[in-house]
């Protein structure tokens, strides 16, 4: 089966966890007897952002974003077989639809816009929701949690075309001096609080700042991530003795940077799924997070969950997973080990192949 696999989110300014999760699944797709994964982008003159770099062939079309995606709205236009060649699958993997001749299947990520379209800045609103439009007439949808799913059905989607394909995580071992280098990079304390997100609304980092100066015990909170959209609120732009910003992480200091705190604080709003829970708890770091929401059902009850619009919930959240850590870490680790990228390629295969046999 060759399948064509858009990867013009590693080109986007912040790539984030959907970029991350769908270069990794590439990786272990391309691994699969049978399957050729070929990429697809526009036409860019630097590289990747670093650590976004695409470990499958890629081919290019002779636009590049934002026009590559407002021809692909407006025109259909380039057609991924125009770079490709023939191929039997076209997955979709940013939520925009790429034009093809082949059956499309596209990853949707995550819907919330559609309720709160001002958790996004009005013109990425415009696409994302053009682009849920145009995936009805997809072949499948791929999402990566129940809650997205849910989301999808309740906005119109019949069920038989949306299928769940959970992230997964790689668990390594980082060694103490991998970790005290990222410590020396990155100016870190020897004992912090850490938040991996970037600054902007829904990731309700102001709330967290409120919450963490609660708890009176409690090690500085570092939060690691780069500018988002939305502004800036003033409790994010200067570090002080109680809350340090990182700044932007390489993806590749990241597992030291889990295995160097104390908990990892996640307490968004809202999310299709929340990587980093799963990163983090693959390095064993407890993990506190938000109930009711996406990265609830990532945690698979190994962290300590709290309500993210309530200040009192989140700082009793971190009082208790500190006092747990012991706890916490082991049911960490238990819960990576049963998120593997193998399977989540086997499940992605298993939507290739059922829409191929349906063409």
């Amino acid at each position: 089966m060759r399948v064509a696999y858009t990867v013009e989110q590693c080109w986007h300014d912040v790539p984030g966890g959907t970029a991350t999760s769908m270069l990794r699944l590439a990786q272990e797709l391309a691994q699969h007897d049978g399957i050729e994964v070929v990429g697809v982008a526009g036409r860019h003159r630097k590289p990747p952002q670093p650590g976004y770099e695409p470990t499958i062939p890629v081919v290019t079309l002779p636009l590049a974003r934002p026009w590559l995606y407002e021809s692909w709205r407006r025109l259909k236009w380039p057609v991924v077989e125009s770079a490709t060649g023939p191929v039997d699958v076209c997955h979709s993997t940013a939520g925009i639809p790429a034009p093809s001749y082949a059956p499309g299947v596209v990853t949707i990520h995550d819907v919330a816009f559609l309720k709160r379209p001002d958790r996004l800045t009005r013109q990425g609103a415009r696409v994302l929701t053009n682009a849920v439009e145009r995936a009805r007439q997809a072949a499948a949808i791929a999402c990566p949690s129940n809650i997205v799913r849910n989301d999808l059905l309740e906005a119109g989607f019949p069920s038989h075309s949306v299928s769940v394909v959970p992230w997964g995580v790689d668990v390594e071992d980082v060694s103490e001096t991998e970790i005290e280098n990222v410590r020396e990079i990155y100016g870190l304390p020897q004992e912090f609080v850490l938040a991996v997100a970037t600054l902007e609304p829904r990731k309700n980092l102001p709330r967290l700042i409120d919450a963490h100066a609660r708890v009176a015990d409690a090690p500085p909170l570092v939060i690691a991530g780069p500018s988002g959209w939305g502004g800036i609120p003033a409790a994010l732009q200067t570090s002080s003795e109680r809350v340090f910003l990182a700044g932007h992480v390489e993806r590749s200091h990241l597992r030291a940077l889990y295995s160097a705190a104390e908990l990892m604080a996640y307490p968004s709003e809202e999310e299709g799924f929340g990587l980093p829970v799963l990163e983090a708890m693959a390095a064993g770091t407890p993990v506190v997070t938000s109930q009711g929401t996406a990265t609830e059902e990532v945690a698979g009850g190994a962290a300590q969950l709290v309500d993210p619009f309530d200040i009192d919930s989140i700082a009793d959240g971190i009082s208790r997973a500190l006092d747990n850590a012991s706890d916490l870490a082991v049911r960490s680790i238990e819960r990576a080990k049963r998120c593997s990228w193998a399977a989540a390629a086997e499940s992605m295969i298993g939507v290739y192949s059922a829409v191929r046999a349906q063409s």
